[in-house]
């Protein structure tokens, strides 16, 4: 079954691990058949701050009015991003800042200790690249990063289940572990995963 897939390539250069993973998967889940649809964080023009907080949110700029109204025409989500200092890079942060919004991403209700979680009936898989070894992220440093965008961002606004494909450690990877965990991504392209 088709499916309409928003992959997001949220590394700031180009020519990175997390680019050629985002590409691999797109290329391959169009070739099965997918509606797809690639962004590049690093090309939108958007401001990273909420200087006033959500009491007095910014307006969205062209680039970021976009992005939320191909997240609502998706069915599946792709994130992928490095994790540097336990998290994601700052551009993804900004951009989760400014367009999970309320009344958007999410709504509290009166009376009601958890919110109306506006996006549901979506899926979401996070390619993530770490210099890190994954036991290392995992056991002794409590996977902040997959915490953060898995359970406090998305799952929080409703998009379940989210998947992980973790890819580490980049830093001592060799031409052939890295065209494995493309091979991997396409994998996941195809079946729209």
């Amino acid at each position: 079954m088709s499916k309409r897939i928003l992959v997001i390539d949220a590394h700031p250069k180009a020519g990175s691990l997390s680019q050629a993973l985002a590409q691999r998967y797109a290329d391959a889940a169009r070739a099965a058949g997918h509606q797809v649809e690639l962004v590049e964080l690093r090309t939108l023009r958007y401001e990273f701050d909420l200087p006033h907080g959500y009491n007095e949110p910014a307006p969205l700029e062209p680039d970021l009015v976009r992005l939320q109204e191909q997240i609502r025409q998706a069915q599946h989500l792709v994130w992928a991003y490095p994790v540097w200092w336990g998290s994601v890079p700052a551009r993804l942060k900004g951009l989760l800042d400014r367009i999970l919004q309320p009344g958007y991403a999410f709504r509290y209700q009166r009376g009601q200790t958890w919110p109306e979680r506006l996006l549901k009936g979506r899926s979401a898989r996070l390619l993530v690249c770490l210099d890190t070894p994954g036991w290392y992220f995992r056991w002794l440093q409590g996977a902040p990063a997959h915490r953060m965008m898995k359970t406090a961002v998305l799952e929080f606004c409703g998009i379940s289940p989210v998947r992980i494909s973790e890819f580490t450690p980049v830093i001592k990877s060799s031409a052939a572990q890295r065209e494995r965990w493309l091979a991997q991504a396409a994998d996941l392209g195809r079946l729209g995963a």
